[in-house]
């Protein structure tokens, strides 16, 4: 029996590897010769919001997979107050954003700071508050921080983009400015984005959301808007040059990507630099994209989800020409945010697979991408019921989690 097995695994994995993904074009991520494909039954099974179908194999409730190293999961601290974001420190502390406009340092054992102050005020109601948070790659020699807030201007809220040095006793930020902001402005307190990260050029990939309301949905496909956006700025704001809508008349300078719904996840593959985002839907249809310069990604024309009240969207369309597919989607919903991929050495079977924190699911989904198609999913930390805002990877190579509920987790191997 042990032999008929192992042949049969080996000729799905040979048949696998050797076709293309739909869709996605570009570079393929990477594939490993002796690694299995996952073959479990899909973690996903409770029942769909809809009987929508997948424009491609594999796009919702891949094969399941289970990590096999023995893992060491360990609470650090349970003192945060509703945290947001992570980066790591070059000296492996976390710089951890807490959703009221404050920021906390963490040791390795879990010891917290005390809160940074010199923040811009923030307008922390409903969605809003101190979001996603980067340190400049240079950050050993001159202390600067990024980060974004929901901000209150004239008109209403906007997701914006603010940086400050670090003083050299971590007690307060100094010189903080708003660099960015996504107008126009909405008197909202929903989909606000608010992931940001640098990438190998010293420049900003910021997320924005659509702002939620029916009012406010459609601009996410007008890109004379900051709106369901995803944005590419340098250090001081400005439009990185050769950005797609650059010399397009009223077109925002700063969008990088539209069609987006309220995107809480932003991360590089560590061997291809390819950008990849997660964004919340509706009722069902959560997505993860491979982000491509330019593109459209559909809402609110497309999507695989249904009103929260249970009617269609725009007919229930959920493929267009021109409009890019997930590559994955969910449904029912996991509420996706704080995302990152794996690069460390501790665990090989995880190289450069992504690990996304989910609200609503209470989990860490780990999810492995082969030539830009998901091919296996796993859900970690099930047991723990707390609503996973970010999870990022370590000076260390462990992975670092924050929950809604003040926890800090450190995941790594035994």
């Amino acid at each position: 029996m042990y032999l008929k097995e192992t042949i049969f695994l080996f000729a799905i994995s040979a048949s696998l590897f050797s076709c293309r993904s739909q869709g996605h074009a570009g570079v393929a991520s990477d594939t490993s010769k002796t690694e299995s494909t996952p073959t479990d039954p899909p973690v996903e099974t409770k029942q769909a919001n809809t009987d929508y179908k997948p424009a491609f194999a594999g796009q919702t409730r891949t094969a399941g997979m289970k990590t096999q190293a023995e893992l060491d999961i360990k609470v650090l601290s349970e003192g945060l107050t509703s945290p947001w974001g992570i980066t790591a420190l070059p000296d492996g502390r976390l710089l951890i954003t807490q959703k009221k406009g404050t920021m906390r340092i963490a040791k390795s054992n879990g010891e917290l700071s005390a809160e940074i102050g010199g923040l811009p005020k923030v307008n922390d109601g409903g969605q809003g508050g101190l979001l996603g948070v980067t340190i400049d790659p240079d950050f050993t020699n001159n202390r600067m921080v990024y980060w974004c807030i929901s901000e209150s201007i004239e008109g209403g809220n906007v997701t914006s983009v603010a940086k400050g040095r670090l003083s050299a006793d971590e007690s307060t930020m100094e010189n903080p400015i708003v660099i960015y902001r996504a107008t126009p402005a909405f008197n909202g307190t929903l989909h606000y984005g608010g992931r940001i990260l640098f990438d190998k050029k010293g420049n900003l990939f910021v997320s924005t959301g659509e702002r939620s309301d029916l009012k406010t949905r459609p601009k996410a496909q007008d890109i004379s808007t900051g709106l369901g956006k995803i944005v590419y700025i340098t250090k001081e704001g400005k439009p990185v040059t050769g950005n797609p809508f650059i010399n397009q008349a009223g077109a925002m300078a700063e969008n990088y990507s539209y069609g987006h719904r309220n995107v809480q996840g932003l991360a590089l593959h560590p061997e291809t630099g390819d950008l990849w985002n997660n964004e919340f839907g509706p009722r069902g249809g959560d997505e993860v994209n491979r982000i491509v310069v330019g593109k459209n990604y559909g809402w609110p024309t497309i999507t695989y989800g249904i009103e929260y009240s249970g009617n269609k969207i725009n007919n229930g369309l959920t493929q267009q020409d021109g409009l890019e597919q997930p590559v994955y989607y969910w449904d029912p919903v996991v509420s996706p945010s704080g995302m990152t991929f794996y690069s460390g050495n501790a665990i090989p079977e995880w190289k450069n697979d992504l690990f996304v924190g989910c609200l609503s699911g209470m989990h860490i989904a780990r999810l492995r991408i082969r030539n830009n198609k998901v091919v296996g999913e796993e859900r970690l930390l099930t047991n723990e019921k707390q609503r996973f805002r970010d999870v990022q990877q370590g000076a260390d190579g462990a992975l670092y989690a924050v929950c809604d509920g003040g926890r800090l987790y450190r995941i790594g191997k035994k």
